[in-house]
C-alpha cells in the first residue's frame, strides 16, 4: 500500500548516524551496540521498557515514567540492579553525550539478561539484567491524521498476558499494526475481551462526543503517562471526560477521535474504518488539549 504513516513517524536526522548508547553502564557508539543472541530480550521478549521524550532539557514527566518502570520490573520478579536515581543518571549522562536538548526520543530497556542455555526458564538468566537506552534526535512527522482499521486481535486479559505491562513481548500488537496496514489503514484499533473499543496497537485511543471527551475504562490497556495527563487537563480545563466502555457504533459518530503517547503526544485521527470522523482534521476539543499538555510539557 502507499501514503502509510504511522504515530511514530520522524523527521530524518542525520545526527542519529553517530550516536552514543548507554549499554550495561557504558556508552557505546550506535554501530557497536550489541546484546547477546542468548539475551532473555532477544530469546524470549523477556523484559520491560519505558519511552520517553525530552522538551528544553527535561524529561517529560521522568518521575511517572520511572516509577511505571519499576512497577513493571516488580511485576515480572526483574531485579534491574539500578536505583531510581541510577536510572535517572544514566539517562542524563546519555542525553549529555549525546549533545540532545530538545526533540529527543529516549528507549529505556530492560531485559532478565543473558541466558546460560536457549530455554525460558528465568533460572536460566545467569548473567544479567541487560540495561539499554536508545536515544535519537527526534521531531514528530505526521503528513496527515492517522487512519484506523479496526482487527481481530485484542487486547487481553491480565492473567494472560496484563496489558497494562510496557513488555517486550509485543507480538499480539504487531500482528495487529500488520492486519491494519493490509486493510489499507494506518494503525490498528483494538478492542477488549468484551467487543468495546480499547485502544489502538501503539497509543491510547480517545474520543469526543458532544463535547465530551471518552476512553476505554483502562482495564484492558496500557496505562500510558500521557494518557492520565489528557484525562487530568480534561478534569482541570472543566471538559466531561469518562473512563467507560463503549461501542464501536458510538466510535464512528464521534466528532473527533486522538491518540495519546509520550512521543506524538496527541495525534489526530482522520478515520475509522473507512469512516470520516468529524471533519477528518485535528478537531477543537483536541487541539485544546493539545495545548493545555504543551504547557504542562514547558511548565
Amino acid at each position: 500500500m502507499t501514503d502509510t504513516t504511522f504515530t511514530h513517524d520522524a523527521e530524518e536526522d542525520a545526527r542519529n548516524d553517530a550516536l552514543l548508547l548507554w549499554l550495561n553502564g557504558a556508552m557505546v557508539p550506535r554501530a557497536e551496540a550489541r546484546v547477546s543472541i542468548y539475551d532473555s530480550g532477544f530469546m524470549l521478549g523477556d523484559g520491560v521498557w519505558e519511552g520517553l521524550r525530552l522538551y528544553n532539557g527535561r524529561w517529560a514527566f521522568l518521575d511517572a515514567h520511572i516509577a511505571r518502570l519499576f512497577e513493571a520490573a516488580k511485576a515480572i520478579d526483574l531485579e534491574i540492579g539500578l536505583t531510581a536515581e541510577g536510572i535517572v543518571d544514566a539517562l542524563e549522562k546519555t542525553r549529555i553525550a549525546n549533545e540532545m536538548q530538545t526533540d529527543a526520543h529516549a528507549r529505556l530497556m530492560v531485559t532478565r539478561g543473558v541466558k546460560a542455555r536457549p530455554f525460558q526458564h528465568p533460572g536460566l538468566s545467569r548473567s544479567g539484567p541487560t540495561v539499554a537506552i536508545i536515544m535519537e534526535h527526534s521531531r514528530p512527522h505526521l503528513p496527515r491524521p492517522i487512519r484506523l482499521a479496526t482487527v481481530p486481535h485484542i487486547r487481553g486479559l491480565p492473567m494472560s498476558q496484563d496489558p497494562k505491562l510496557n513488555s517486550h513481548s509485543k507480538l499480539n500488537c504487531v500482528l495487529a499494526c500488520i492486519a491494519a496496514e493490509k486493510a489499507g489503514a494506518d494503525e490498528a484499533l483494538m478492542l477488549d475481551v468484551h467487543g468495546f473499543v480499547n485502544t489502538t496497537n501503539a497509543c491510547n485511543f480517545f474520543i469526543v462526543r458532544r463535547g465530551e471527551v471518552w476512553t476505554s475504562t483502562g482495564d484492558y490497556c496500557m496505562n500510558g503517562i500521557t494518557r492520565a495527563q489528557v484525562i487530568d487537563i480534561c478534569r482541570s480545563e472543566g471538559i466531561p471526560v469518562f473512563e467507560k466502555n463503549y461501542s464501536l457504533t458510538e466510535t464512528y459518530s464521534a466528532e473527533e477521535a486522538f491518540l495519546t503517547g509520550s512521543f506524538g503526544a496527541q495525534t489526530p485521527v482522520s478515520e475509522i474504518d473507512g469512516r470520516r470522523i468529524g471533519d477528518g482534521t485535528l478537531g477543537p476539543v483536541t487541539a485544546r488539549i493539545r495545548a493545555a499538555y504543551m504547557q504542562r510539557v514547558g511548565a
